[in-house]
């Protein structure tokens, strides 16, 4: 199956502040905010949305193809992801730039504020999925990239009816509410956080059930409560995998799109599908960094099953490993 993830592939850049940024917000004053966070710790990692998404479908036991524009800098993480088993054969390198970056300080309760150089992201407008495949991918994943860009993939799927999953998450601020609007028209499945999906009714003057009657699958997360999936007029509700190892919650969201997206492919029931994407979050939450956690699917099989019933249709991940092996 091939299945291309789209989006920001970026270094990211790890902080944590020992305090609570709300201390420091005054209500009457925040219409002139000059604040700066003396932080700790700082670590780089690999990232990017795209990115992220890419490297947890292959430890599901897929191989997506990763699309994209990187700078000069890219040689070592390319060799990451390939070793992980992403196809990078659909990304571009721009020689005259440096990859994306993305800045991120993290508080005592894990909220985060965070800033993005978008260096050769700005690139990603200039191509299209006919340009870096040769045929007709069974899915297209649209993440956050730059703006234009989405708006081209996104055309781009809905002219050669492409199946899509439209993820606009952290450019939902920057898309006006009539590209929004646009864009997720003809889309597969629409994902966003409780946060951006209000942003996005305000935007586009919709409310929570126009976007869940013009969407097959509208899947809105609710942080440490869990994921909302609505689809055929019903309310599913996933809860999280709990654990009590919270390290850091950059990547969450892309490890958990990435389980839903499995399951998707895979034909599972959706609630299955939602469970999976919560323990795969969790992997990435217990972590510093988004691709430093790893699991064999053997491994994440059995810990799936110390909290959730697939009624044996995770068996398949096992085939899949054994055959590898094999």
């Amino acid at each position: 199956m091939d299945i291309i993830v789209t989006g920001s592939i970026a270094y990211d850049y790890l902080m944590r502040f020992p305090g609570r940024f709300t201390d420091y917000f005054i209500r009457e004053q925040l219409h002139q905010v000059s604040l700066s966070f003396l932080v700790d710790e700082m670590t780089k990692h690999w990232g990017g949305v795209a990115a992220n998404i890419a490297f947890n479908l292959a430890l599901m036991g897929l191989r997506p193809k990763l699309m994209g524009t990187v700078g000069r800098d890219f040689a070592e993480y390319r060799a990451w992801l390939e070793n992980a088993g992403v196809d990078t054969s659909t990304v571009r390198q721009i020689d005259h730039v440096f990859t994306a970056s993305f800045f991120a300080n993290t508080d005592l309760d894990n909220n985060q504020i965070a800033s993005f150089y978008t260096g050769a992201m700005a690139y990603a407008k200039d191509y299209t999925l006919a340009d870096v495949f040769d045929g007709q991918p069974d899915m297209v994943i649209i993440s956050p990239n730059d703006p234009q860009a989405m708006m081209n993939l996104a055309r781009e799927c809905r002219e050669r009816q492409i199946r899509f999953i439209y993820d606009p998450s952290q450019q939902v601020p920057r898309l006006t509410g009539e590209e929004l609007y646009r864009d997720m028209q003809g889309a597969y499945a629409l994902i966003v956080n409780a946060y951006e999906a209000e942003i996005i009714c305000k935007k586009t003057e919709q409310t929570l059930n126009d976007l869940r009657r013009n969407i097959e699958i509208l899947v809105i997360t609710q942080g440490a409560r869990g994921s909302h999936i609505y689809a055929g007029g019903e309310l599913i509700e996933v809860p999280p995998f709990t654990t009590d190892a919270i390290k850091d919650p950059t990547g969450v969201g892309d490890a958990f799109r990435a389980g839903l997206v499995r399951g998707l492919v895979a034909g599972w029931p959706l609630q299955l599908a939602g469970q999976v994407g919560a323990l795969c979050a969790t992997y990435v939450l217990e972590q510093v960094g988004t691709q430093n956690h790893s699991f064999s699917r053997s491994d994440f099989v059995a810990r799936f099953r110390t909290r959730f019933d697939d009624k044996g249709l995770l068996d398949t991940l096992l085939e899949s490993t054994q055959r590898a092996v094999s």
